[in-house]
């Protein structure tokens, strides 16, 4: 009785295997599916500029280039203020005090030369945001005039470009409905359902212009602004159907 009962129960068991191995391995089985990627692009006129200036000095002593630097760095931000710069739109972005080398003759023949302090150098850089574009020409040469030296990098951004980052996530989007229903139709298949969506969004780059000797010259200095190009791409899955 034991040992039928033991057959019966074992013949049961390969019999219920049977049934789930061929249903799990329809669960698990690839479903015809197809990826693709879209890309948009949306521009936008920038309305902010974000401008690097700064104050350069030497001096034989830390001290002596440390005051000449701050005093000719409070003119300029007094006149940034008194030209409607808001104190948010205006921020130290670095601070450096740097010795000067010379290198001396060495004293005995064959020995390396040893290099002496001759003086300092302080750096004092400031970020101004500018949010009326058309006045950037005229604060870059205001500044120069009363003593900035050192700087010229302005990036051009935009404060809500939300609008933009819309348009080209329809724009992409589109582009691959687009190129999936081509593709299937070339295939001779059907394009089914979404299964999945991933999005990878890029900020324009901001223009940086080299850090250069800055100098003044008559009138404003000209700008050109341009246009921002917003960029997204995006991943989409869809199910096929045959």
């Amino acid at each position: 009785m034991m040992k039928n009962w033991l057959i019966h129960g074992y013949m049961l068991l390969l019999f219920s295997l049977g049934l789930a191995l061929p249903a799990a391995a329809a669960e698990t089985a690839p479903y015809p599916q197809i990826r693709v990627s879209g890309e948009g692009v949306a521009s936008l006129a920038p309305d902010i500029a974000v401008l690097s200036l700064a104050v350069t000095r030497e001096a034989p002593t830390a001290q002596q280039a440390l005051d000449a630097s701050s005093s000719a760095m409070r003119e300029v931000l007094a006149a940034l203020r008194k030209a409607g710069i808001e104190e948010r739109d205006l921020q130290t972005e670095q601070f450096a005090i740097q010795p000067r080398y010379r290198d001396e003759p060495a004293q005995v023949k064959g020995e390396p030369s040893a290099p002496r302090i001759v003086g300092y150098t302080v750096s004092n850089a400031l970020s101004v945001r500018v949010r009326d574009l058309g006045r950037l020409g005229g604060i870059i040469d205001m500044s120069v005039r009363l003593g900035v030296n050192q700087g010229g990098g302005i990036r051009f951004l935009n404060e809500d470009p939300a609008a933009a980052l819309s348009a080209a996530r329809s724009a992409a989007m589109q582009d691959a409905l687009s190129r999936a229903r081509t593709l299937t139709a070339a295939a001779d298949v059907g394009l089914g359902r979404i299964l999945e969506i991933s999005e990878q969004s890029y900020q324009p780059r901001p223009m940086m212009m080299a850090r250069t000797e800055m100098m003044a010259d008559a009138g404003s200095v000209p700008i050109a602004g341009g246009e921002n190009s917003y960029r997204v791409t995006v991943n989409v899955t869809f199910a096929l159907e045959q």
